[in-house]
């Protein structure tokens, strides 16, 4: 096996969301996936494997500190740049196609940045009260300020608050501790000054329940975009920045096609690359 360390959505170097790409995980139990996971002790891990649909190139697993996820967006465009420094090739010129617990997610190469295609929201519509208070009381934010809530799970089960500006955004004070699973995330507008137009932040639970915040998320700003293009909030393409607060300096990019397609790119670089990985574990 052999372990490549990527930079995900970064701004500049070293600056966005940190993945590690195992390739060669065959033979590797889903308990194995996770020590590994918990020890190298980033938001995710990805594992590459021969795809088992025909019309993928590669199979990919995603773990996080408390588990396996279905899809994530940083692991996404991280393993497909791992896969192809590692000279992959996709079967379909100009269009790699992964294989996850979702299905298939198409990832393209363009601009210098890698983009993939943001999968349909599972769960949309406003947050019941319940939800809505709990997911305040999670993020840590005045009432006052909270424009909306809804839901917006694509595979994680975001829970987002639209908030009033940036400002309340930054000044979210997230509670320590949250139940197993809890992904929720705040949104807010940036002052039009031709940077990011849009400021998020991400919170996930590990497993010892510890409520943690996440660098830069692919799934949330595919989640997000899909809200804001349907609401009319925004139209054709903006950029998102995400992880401030955790020292990153994450840029997004979100567009939406003529078809109603919403593709979400962003930077990617290798950091180490071909480190040789022993068994077993």
């Amino acid at each position: 096996m052999q372990l490549d360390l990527v930079d995900v959505f970064a701004a500049g170097p070293l600056t966005g969301n940190p993945l590690a790409v195992v390739h060669g995980g065959e033979g590797l139990e889903a308990a194995d996936m996770l020590r590994i996971t918990r020890w190298l002790g980033f938001s995710e891990t990805t594992f590459l494997l021969p795809p088992t649909d025909p019309g993928a190139d590669y199979r990919v697993r995603i773990f996080y500190p408390a588990g396996e996820l279905p899809f994530a967006g940083h692991p996404t465009l991280g393993t497909a740049h791992a896969w192809l420094s590692a000279g992959g090739v996709p079967k379909q010129a100009g269009t790699i196609v992964q294989e996850c617990g979702i299905g298939l997610v198409d990832v393209r190469q363009e601009s210098g940045m890698l983009a993939f295609r943001a999968p349909p929201l599972l769960r949309s519509g406003a947050l019941d009260p319940a939800d809505l208070a709990e997911t305040i009381r999670l993020c840590g934010v005045n009432e006052r300020d909270v424009v909306a809530g809804v839901h917006a799970a694509n595979g994680p089960g975001w829970k987002v608050l639209h908030m009033a500006s940036d400002d309340a955004v930054l000044a979210a004070e997230p509670a320590a501790r949250a139940p197993l699973h809890t992904d929720v995330a705040l949104l807010g507008p940036r002052a039009a000054d031709g940077g990011p137009q849009w400021e998020l932040r991400a919170f996930f639970a590990d497993a010892s329940g510890r409520l943690c915040e996440d660098p830069v998320t692919g799934s949330l700003n595919a989640a997000v975009a899909q809200y804001l293009f349907a609401g009319g909030l925004a139209n054709g393409a903006y950029v998102a920045a995400q992880g401030r607060m955790t020292g990153a300096d994450g840029y997004v990019h979100c567009r939406q096609d003529t078809d109603g397609a919403i593709w979400i790119a962003g930077k990617v670089a290798t950091v180490s690359a071909g480190g040789a990985m022993p068994r077993p574990f």
